[in-house]
């Protein structure tokens, strides 16, 4: 899949024309039809324009990762001292056998958590 292919998803699944695109971007309809067929690329401010309207980071855009990506998302807070960016920051910080264990924990947590929501269910049935 190439950068055109990417953008020609993007816009196909949010039920778009190229010229409802084209005039989004405020480009012609000819250079929508460009970028998907990989004729031309867009210069960094379209592609900024892109990436927001779709709501998909550049890399993803230019195919430097699959992963797809609101980046808002990132800034998301966790807690009041984390954000989402700062918790894949500090796991990346952790050598390989602690996140290991990290993510051990999380499983824990998650059949735990999985537990409390199964008694409670239960509770509530004993008492009607």
């Amino acid at each position: 899949m190439h950068f055109g292919d990417r953008i020609k998803e993007l816009r196909i699944e949010r039920n778009l024309q190229q010229k409802d695109l084209a005039a989004l971007m405020n480009v012609s309809i000819g250079t929508i039809s460009n970028y998907e067929n990989n004729v031309h690329v867009p210069d960094y401010k379209t592609l900024n324009k892109l990436a927001d309207y779709f709501k998909v980071t550049t890399d993803y855009l230019l195919k430097r990762t699959s992963y797809r990506l609101d980046p808002s998302t990132l800034n998301q807070p966790l807690t009041n001292d984390y954000t989402a960016a700062d918790l894949v920051n500090t796991t990346l910080s952790l050598t390989q056998d602690d996140r290991n264990d990290l993510i051990k924990y999380l499983n824990m947590l998650r059949i735990c958590n999985d537990h409390k929501e199964t008694d409670i269910k239960a509770d509530v049935k004993k008492k009607k």
